[in-house]
């Protein structure tokens, strides 16, 4: 795994840099101070993951993520700071990262939400989730369910498994080519950008609990 640290404070990024370089899977390719310099450095280096802090100078880390999704949407963005607050949350979710750790999160544990991301999956810190569904206001009326199909809806409810679309095709018997037209026209009917937006709209409403 190719990862671009990004954090306004140095003494983060040696201590992000002296664990992950322990990793025989990651290499760490390049630092950046603030989002500016992260969409600099993403063009350049072409990172596969982005560690990306919150509150910085000159350009944030939520409209840089949202920058980064736009232009590389390939780039998998997981926020890594100190707030759980849902103002950084829920824009930081809608910009794309497809990912949201506390700075406080087990080393060995930030690196299973690397991995995770890096197979399709979403990789939220348990505060975090609380937060989401004790906070987020629900929508008074969604149909986007019912718009749904009967396949669009259990692939649905795979993903809220946190599942990657490899393992949903194998669950499913169909192939991963598949899989994806369907998160498409998922993404599609239910307005959102990514598979992790989509599941916490279907946790929020309950659409899968008995």
């Amino acid at each position: 795994m190719k990862v671009l640290l990004v954090d306004d404070h140095l003494v983060v990024l040696k201590g992000l840099r002296f664990f992950l370089q322990t990793r025989l899977d990651i290499e760490i390719i390049g630092e950046a101070r603030d989002g500016k310099e992260a969409l600099q450095q993403v063009e350049k280096l072409q990172p596969e993951i982005v560690l990306m802090d919150v509150i910085m100078p000159n350009m944030d880390g939520i409209e840089a993520t949202k920058r980064i999704k736009t232009e590389h949407p390939d780039v998998h963005v997981i926020i890594l700071t100190s707030s759980s607050d849902r103002d950084h949350v829920l824009p930081a979710i809608r910009a794309g990262a497809c990912g949201y750790q506390l700075k406080d999160v087990d080393p060995n544990l930030l690196e299973e939400a690397m991995i995770a991301v890096m197979d399709g999956k979403t990789s939220l810190h348990p505060q975090v989730s609380n937060q989401l569904m004790t906070h987020v206001k629900t929508e008074e009326h969604d149909d986007s369910f019912h718009a749904l199909t009967l396949r669009e809806r259990d692939i649905l409810k795979h993903i809220t498994y946190g599942q990657s679309n490899k393992e949903m095709a194998a669950e499913l018997h169909i192939t991963e080519k598949t899989v994806k037209t369907h998160i498409t026209s998922i993404l599609g009917k239910m307005e959102v950008q990514d598979r992790t937006q989509a599941a916490i709209r279907a946790l929020k409403h309950k659409w899968f609990e008995k």
